[in-house]
């Protein structure tokens, strides 16, 4: 019998290559602005020893402090001293849910091995390493001046809650391993019973990408689920990706469900969007976070309409047909039928949240504000020098396309110091036209509403 303790990496060695990996890696070269939009410059790859590590340190928001809004628009937070805040869901009845969550902690072969446990110590100086709540909460503005008076339990023993959808008299919970379904009470605006599950995600013992993000079909006959991928470019094995880096479509009567579009690294928000030319289908949009470790400049993460059926390129090539040569096998048949995304965001930017902006006024307000685009929450980069992300930005829509440039809406979550006071993650509009931001470093959510 083998007595030995558990392997850990040693202090010395291990903190050698921290402060190693703290201080590497190489920087940026395109001009601001490149790598985002319509026809995004893509650079060459470049690949070092070890991974350009970057990391803006968590510095909470001190009392009075915001961040700040676009010209014309304000910022105030809706509710403070939240427990990691990371999705947002707006009631029919006005109602603000949050899910108060964070990485499971059943997940045993996550960030395996030196290299991964230093990056695990960098991410939770980012502010990633707490504990989940596993909550959501209710959160009610009762007078109407933009702050949340009520907040109470919604639901609680959840399982890393993060996606969630009313249809009817049934509400649904995406958590790190499946849908939960719960019966509503639209009278009280409270669950009305305990949940069953509806159907399983992928999940397991890595579980690397753990957020499940949610939304219904216009008609609500239909659930879609994202799925991260279990690595950054497959180097924990295809056999571990099964399933995921993916869009699961689940039919909401029988929990049965099919892959609906593949090849997407980490997807996370979604929303429905008008079709082109006016048709009367509307289309699925998502932005997804792209691979790590290919340079500064690479790869652009994106906003894109979902095809039934497409392919996105994870983990064979990148923004379309750019063949990633460090996955083995390679396969030039999936290759050969990549999807280009519709539109870069910046690369290393982690655009996670996304809402479409509908009747809300703050577009017109924004300069070149096209109506009719979407919000996006970009959590913020730590594979890039200079830092990328940490804010909320607005791209306008015509014609039922991405159009013209991200306009800036909510920024300033990093100071002079390169310290994160906040990262934005979920976005939402709430029943006012405002724009909610769910900030889980910052522990706050902020409303933004014309000034």
């Amino acid at each position: 019998m083998d007595n030995h303790p558990p392997l850990r990496p040693a202090w010395p060695a291990a903190l050698t290559l921290a402060a190693a990996l703290a201080g590497c890696g190489e920087s940026a070269r395109l001009p601001p602005g490149a790598d985002t939009g319509l026809h995004p410059t893509l650079a060459e790859p470049v690949q070092t020893v070890l991974p350009t590590t970057h990391v803006a340190p968590a510095r909470p928001w001190q009392p009075g402090e915001a961040p700040t809004a676009a010209a014309g628009l304000g910022v105030q937070a809706f509710a403070t001293g939240l427990d990691h805040p990371r999705w947002l869901c707006v009631l029919p009845n006005g109602d603000v849910l949050v899910a108060e969550t964070n990485a499971p902690a059943d997940r045993p072969d996550d960030r395996k091995g030196l290299k991964a446990w230093v990056q695990g110590k960098l991410m939770a100086k980012a502010g990633a390493g707490t504990p989940s709540a596993n909550r959501i909460t209710r959160l009610r503005d009762a007078d109407g001046d933009g702050r949340a008076e009520l907040r109470e339990v919604f639901a609680q023993g959840l399982n890393s809650p993060f996606g969630m959808a009313l249809v009817g008299d049934r509400f649904y919970v995406a958590d790190a391993d499946a849908v939960m379904e719960f019966p509503y009470d639209a009278a009280q605006g409270r669950l009305a019973g305990p949940g069953r599950k509806l159907t399983e995600l992928p999940a397991g013992s890595i579980n690397h990408h753990w957020t499940k993000s949610l939304i219904a079909s216009p008609d609500g006959s239909k659930l879609y689920a994202t799925v991260g991928s279990n690595s950054n470019a497959a180097e924990n094995g295809l056999g571990a990706e099964e399933g995921r880096a993916a869009i699961w479509e689940i039919d909401r009567a029988s929990g049965a469900k099919r892959l609906f579009a593949t090849g997407l690294r980490n997807p996370n928000g979604m929303a429905w969007m008008p079709a082109p030319g006016g048709g009367p289908a509307a289309v699925l949009w998502t932005v997804a976070n792209e691979r790590d470790e290919l340079g500064s400049d690479l790869v652009p993460d994106y906003l894109t309409s979902v095809r039934d059926g497409g392919f996105y390129g994870w983990p064979y090539s990148w923004y379309g047909q750019h063949v990633d040569s460090r996955v083995k096998p390679q396969r030039p048949d999936l290759v050969g039928r990549a999807l280009v995304p519709d539109y870069a965001l910046g690369a290393h930017v982690a655009a996670l949240g996304l809402a479409a902006a509908g009747s809300s006024p703050l577009p017109a307000l924004l300069p070149g504000g096209t109506p009719g685009g979407v919000f996006i929450g970009l959590h913020g980069s730590w594979n890039r020098k200079p830092f990328a992300g940490y804010k909320v930005v607005y791209v306008g829509f015509a014609n039922g396309r991405p159009n013209g440039r991200p306009v800036d809406v909510l920024t300033g979550f990093l100071d002079g110091d390169g310290q994160a006071r906040g990262r934005p993650v979920g976005v939402a509009v709430d029943s006012r036209g405002a724009l909610l931001v769910a900030d889980d470093v910052g522990n706050t959510v902020w409303r933004v509403a014309p000034r």
